[in-house]
């Protein structure tokens, strides 16, 4: 069978004879019909809304392009139009077809029609012909023209490509747009009429298009026959009907504008197969064999119904059994569609045959299983559950419990879950979260568990959980503070309290663990500690402390190597360690009145500058100027020259 594109190229010769040119005209057109639908390229300037309408009037939208076969028959159209009329003289012109983008709607690269949709139908395609990547705008309403490059030798051999731009308007119908394609849909076509003999025969189409040459002729077409030898002058008009069930044909028999002059000779006397002539002048149409005539006389059909392939997809033909009919059959998983002629998938999950999840596949199904299950069972289709805490598959870090479809973990006593997905088990600080209220003293967390211990002097008491003073003990250290900067050099704990030497039952002192006992220990000290080795009795002065276990019991161990001597050490090393913070804490004080006795003699001195300088700069009086003599007596007679005693009268 040849392509939709050396067809084309076949016709295009017949196309320049048959079709006159009109020039001049306001609207050319050319029609294509094929298969169930009929396009019809305008060239007329119009704005892509006003082509819609023009198209919508007469029953049809825009055109579609959705597969390359349409494209082919588009491009046969618009190939007649330019035939048509006068040469352009642009090199590249545009024709609207129904493909755009409305305001308001981007677009979308990763899809082959860029977030443009169809007028008429919606729907979207995978055929995409694009010129050049299209613009990114939402703002604007986009409209889809095909471009007709001219420059091109035989523009019949290539598809037109695709383009977006602005939709036009009534004054600017848009850039080099020259017109329009439209499409029109019909539920089947006629064979065109052929001839006997001369005459001509035009079509008028049921959306007002005229043509004499058409490759199929829709539904409800009339078709005029003008007969030129003996029948001159008279025309014949036939209608295009639905004899059948999706079978069309010419309301007529026998061929059309016989004549004996011309008998089988004439376009072969417009059979479709043989034709037969008379002694008379006369002819009759025949048909090979295997084939049948119709009632028209003239076309000729298979014997075997099923020989021009009547039922599509899945489906299977089966010829009747006068071999005039045949029925259609599906294969298992498919049923026929309304028209009987095709097949289409029976989704059986509806009847749910599965015990949990239904895939519908073409022509069959299977069943799944939900998470947590897997196949199997005594029947197709069951599903068991998978045991996820099976060995060596567990996901928890502990415990592992199987539930139906699923599981879930837990934690040992002294861890919590932790983790996304909560598989993980994270170790309980009980120090922390009791704020020391496990322990009368000490408190030291270990990995899923925690340890009571007490204060240099102080013995750990058989509940593993308080502290009791020993027999020569100074006394409790009644709010002594406990922290990371309390202690030697060495990193050991001080306490102000003695320790004296344990008595002969218990030489070194009664290793005891936890109990489940409330503390009776008043003093409350910081449980965030170091672990237990790290305070263990060493050279450090002063240190000692009890460990014990988070389950608390009623044993009691005793140390079998030299408990005695270690415990009067370790009594003369905390004596030791008392006096020498003595010593630390008078040597503090005495430092401290030597500063404060320092800083009163500079404050002193301070003032003392401070009053002479006053002193020096008060201002002087007027008298400060002056002399004072000594003072003489005014009134003091002149003395006698002639007195015998200086200074007197006398």
């Amino acid at each position: 069978m040849a392509s939709p594109a050396g067809l084309l190229l076949l016709l295009l010769p017949l196309l320049l004879l048959i079709q006159p040119r009109a020039e001049g005209t306001a609207d050319q057109e050319a029609v294509v019909c094929t298969g169930t639908a009929c396009y019809t390229a305008h060239r007329h300037k119009l704005s892509a809304e006003d082509a819609q309408l023009h198209c919508s009037k007469k029953g049809g939208n825009l055109a579609t392009v959705k597969s390359e076969e349409e494209a082919w028959h588009i491009q046969g159209a618009l190939t007649q139009l330019l035939l048509l009329g006068a040469p352009l003289q642009e090199s590249k012109i545009k024709f609207w077809i129904g493909l755009q983008r409305e305001k308001g709607t981007c677009s979308d690269s990763s899809l082959p029609l860029k977030g443009f949709s169809w007028l008429g139908d919606g729907e979207n395609s995978q055929y995409s012909n694009w010129y050049k990547e299209v613009k990114n705008t939402c703002i604007n309403r986009r409209c889809v023209s095909l471009i007709l490059d001219l420059s091109v030798p035989d523009l019949a051999s290539s598809l037109s490509k695709w383009a977006d731009g602005p939709c036009g308007n009534a004054g600017f119908p848009g850039s080099n747009i020259q017109g329009f394609v439209c499409k029109f849909s019909f539920k089947g076509m006629c064979r065109p009429l052929t001839l006997g003999g001369p005459g001509q025969v035009n079509y008028t189409t049921p959306f007002q298009a005229t043509s004499s040459f058409l490759q199929a002729v829709p539904f409800a077409s009339v078709a005029s026959v003008a007969c030129e030898d003996g029948d001159e002058g008279r025309q014949h008009y036939f209608l295009c009907k639905e004899k059948a069930p999706n079978e069309f044909d010419w309301d007529s028999s026998g061929p059309l504008c016989v004549s004996p002059k011309f008998s089988c000779d004439f376009n072969n006397g417009g059979c479709q197969q043989d034709c037969f002539e008379g002694g008379d002048g006369s002819f009759r149409c025949g048909c090979r064999p295997g084939f049948r005539l119709l009632d028209d006389l003239v076309s000729c059909a298979s014997r075997n119904p099923c020989s021009s392939s009547p039922c599509g997809g899945e489906a299977t033909c089966v010829p009747g059994s006068l071999g005039t009919d045949f029925t259609c059959h599906c294969p298992p998983g498919y049923q026929l569609d309304l028209t009987q002629r095709n097949c289409v998938d029976v989704d059986e999950c509806r009847d749910a045959p599965c015990v949990q999840d239904c895939v519908n596949t073409p022509g069959s199904f299977r069943c799944e299983c939900w998470v947590g299950f897997e196949p199997g069972g005594p029947e197709e289709g069951d599903c068991v559950d998978v045991d996820e805490c099976a060995p060596g598959h567990s996901p928890c870090s502990q415990s592992c419990t199987n539930t139906e479809g699923s599981f879930y973990c837990s934690c040992e006593e002294g861890y919590e879950l932790a983790g996304e997905d909560g598989t993980q088990c994270l170790d309980v600080d009980e120090c922390e979260v009791q704020q020391g209220g496990l322990c009368d003293s000490l408190c030291f967390n270990t990995e899923g568990s925690f340890r009571c211990g007490c204060l240099p002097g102080w013995e750990l008491d058989p509940n593993g959980v308080s502290c009791t003073g020993g027999p020569t003990s100074l006394g409790p250290p009644t709010g002594s503070p406990l922290g990371k900067d309390m202690g030697n050099g060495e990193g050991g704990l001080q306490s102000s309290a003695t320790v004296s030497r344990p008595s002969g039952d218990n030489p070194e002192g009664a290793m005891v663990v936890t109990s489940n006992r409330r503390p009776s220990f008043p003093a409350k000290v910081p449980t965030s500690l170091p672990p237990p080795e790290m305070l263990a009795p060493s050279a450090t002065p002063g240190v000692w402390m009890e460990p014990s276990t988070h389950h608390p019991t009623a044993t009691t161990g005793h140390r079998e190597s030299e408990g005695e001597d270690f415990t009067a050490k370790q009594s003369d090393q905390g004596t030791d360690g008392q006096q020498l913070l003595l010593f630390y804490i008078l040597g503090t004080v005495v430092a401290i009145l030597l500063l404060l006795a320092l800083a009163l003699g500079l404050l002193v001195c301070r003032k003392r500058r401070a009053k002479r300088e006053e002193k020096k700069q008060q201002p002087q009086s007027a008298a400060d100027s002056y002399a004072w003599v000594p003072e003489r007596a005014e009134s003091r007679a002149t003395e006698n020259p002639y007195s015998p005693t200086p200074g007197t009268d006398c």
